[in-house]
């Protein structure tokens, strides 16, 4: 029964590892850049449900909603103002930007609401499902319920809408898909909308599950989704569910039967190995570039 418990722990971390994980997969898929700033969306987020729930005294849903809002609005506004200035740019300097982004964003955090943490309300109720000695927790059910709607949903955009199609027609080549008529800064503004949604929903389920919240909340899940993005094979939809899933087993069961102080390093070193046979990840695929 641990094992099982250690496994359902597992799979319920990594599943919010997954939808971090999809920001930055669709935004190196689509756009080629990584946004080391997604980590601190994340945070964001997770303060305007606090906010909004704590202070205002909203339902819990309307919290979410609006964190989803709010961060969506974000990912559109530095996607504008940081990022689409450089698309020309060399990548170095749209890496150093994206971390120039994530320190402003945490920085901007710490004034508005200072560096004490801060107890995170329970949004989901804290009451458990037992089956037999097994017992799972609301949070544990919603989180993974949303990770799995949340992919199907995204699998059906991607796949039938006209936006998604003109999301993957940007990913396979920029020049072709603006002489076909697409508009290449909509579409990759649009792809960092969702990426930011998402990262707010993941944000309040992240504090649902260890309900402590500061402003360095996201630096640590938004490193581990982007090695969950890398593990699966970054740009893939289908290899950041596996990596993130994946990711968060091995550190679960790290913690559990190796070391809480050693278990970060046993997830980096898997990745490390992973890389090491397969460079492109588990579900990514190898691209040979014309010179």
């Amino acid at each position: 029964m641990n094992f099982l418990n250690f496994l359902i722990s597992g799979i319920s971390l990594g599943s919010v590892y997954a939808i971090i994980a999809l920001g930055y997969t669709m935004v190196y898929g689509i756009a080629k850049m990584l946004n080391f700033a997604h980590g601190d969306v994340i945070m964001v987020g997770a303060y305007v449900c606090f906010y909004a729930i704590s202070r205002y005294h909203l339902p819990p849903l309307v919290g979410v909603l609006l964190a989803v809002l709010v961060c969506t609005v974000l990912g559109i506004v530095v996607e504008r103002l940081a990022y689409q200035p450089l698309r020309a740019a060399p990548s170095l300097a749209v890496l150093i930007t994206a971390i120039g982004v994530s320190y402003f964003l945490q920085n901007m955090a710490l004034l508005l609401w200072t560096s004490n943490p801060k107890s995170f309300p329970a949004v989901v109720n804290d009451r458990k499902m037992e089956f037999g000695a097994l017992k799972i927790s609301m949070v544990t059910i919603v989180t993974i319920a949303s990770c799995i709607v949340i992919m199907l949903a995204l699998t059906w955009f991607t796949g039938k809408t006209k936006m998604g199609k003109a999301m993957r027609a940007v990913s396979e080549d920029k020049g072709a898909a603006q002489l076909m008529g697409i508009n290449v800064n909509s579409t990759i503004s649009m792809t960092f909308a969702i990426g930011s949604g998402l990262a707010a929903i993941a944000g309040v389920l992240l504090c649902s599950a260890y309900p402590t919240l500061m402003p360095t909340t996201g630096s640590m899940p938004g490193i581990k989704a982007f090695t969950a993005a890398v593990f699966g094979g970054i740009g893939s939809i289908p290899g950041a569910l596996l990596g993130g899933l994946l990711l968060g087993v091995i550190e679960i069961f790290a913690k559990a039967y190796i070391s809480t102080q050693l278990s970060d390093a046993v997830v980096f070193a898997v990745l490390i190995v992973v890389l090491l046979v397969k460079p492109a990840g588990l579900l990514g695929r190898q691209v040979r570039e014309k010179v």
